[in-house]
């Protein structure tokens, strides 16, 4: 509890930090314009109402964040920008477009997969590459999901070399791409096993357990430790607007980490 609180409030201060350099004069009082990864809409929508700032944050662009990073590149205006990754928010700071990145979540891969496959955490690899199994991922660079994915395709191939590009090959790429769409009323994960589009699918724990709910006759498993990747979620500030400062505050504190941890994420103070 004691580092808990001590790393809660390291990351804390360097964000107050950060958000005084700003001048008064600098200081935005309009909207808050907040971009954030998919992976992320249930938890900040609940952020958000939880913060007290309903009223003083636009209802937020959720996406990809490697293509929302794009269209920030491209000129949209954002206030703040919450990333799946590290390596988004980061590059944006590179460029001089944001102050700094702060760490605000963690999540897990985990397969979702059709229960008449039999996968469990101990045949997860001999199934997924069976030439007969249709496996769906999200698209690097676009997503970082897929980042993860392919990071994951790497430690595969340590244990069983030739696996990372199997995998690859029959990889179909589906989140962050327009291989499909989502069908009325579903998200996107569970669309893929309901228009019969894959067998198995790669995806965040954080949205899995959605997916079972969706989609009937599936099972998910996190990937074992051995080919297990850390997932870490990313924040930065792109102007000075107040409400943005302040949302970024409120995902930082206990409340804002007790309603991360609820919405299935793991709060970046509970990291090992």
């Amino acid at each position: 509890m004691f580092e808990r609180t001590c790393r809660s409030l390291f990351l804390s201060f360097s964000l107050l930090g950060a958000l005084l350099t700003a001048s008064p004069a600098s200081a935005q009082t309009e909207p808050a314009r907040a971009y954030a990864a998919g992976s992320l809409t249930a938890a900040l929508t609940k952020l958000i109402a939880a913060s007290g700032l309903a009223n003083e944050i636009a209802k937020p662009v959720f996406g990809p964040a490697g293509g929302l990073r794009q269209r920030i590149e491209k000129g949209e205006p954002a206030d703040i920008f919450l990333s799946a990754n590290m390596d988004h928010p980061r590059k944006l700071v590179a460029d001089g477009r944001a102050s700094l990145v702060i760490p605000f979540a963690r999540n897990r891969l985990c397969v979702v997969a059709r229960k008449d496959l039999g996968m469990t955490a101990g045949n997860m690899l001999d199934i997924l590459l069976k030439p007969e199994v249709r496996l769906a991922t999200s698209t690097p660079v676009i997503d970082p999901g897929g980042d993860y994915t392919w990071a994951a395709f790497d430690r595969v191939n340590a244990i069983r070399p030739g696996a990372k590009a199997v995998l690859e090959a029959k990889a179909i790429k589906v989140i962050g791409s327009n291989v499909l769409a989502s069908l009325p009323g579903k998200s996107l994960a569970a669309s893929v096993f309901l228009a019969d589009k894959a067998d198995a699918l790669i995806y965040y724990c954080s949205g899995a357990a959605g997916a079972l709910a969706e989609a009937p006759d599936l099972t998910m498993i996190p990937l074992p430790a051995e080919i297990d990747v850390p997932v870490l979620y990313g924040l930065t500030l792109l102007t000075a607007n107040i409400p943005a400062q302040r949302l970024a505050l409120f995902i930082l504190s206990e409340t804002g980490q007790t309603i991360i941890e609820k919405n299935g994420l793991i709060a970046v103070a509970h990291a090992p």
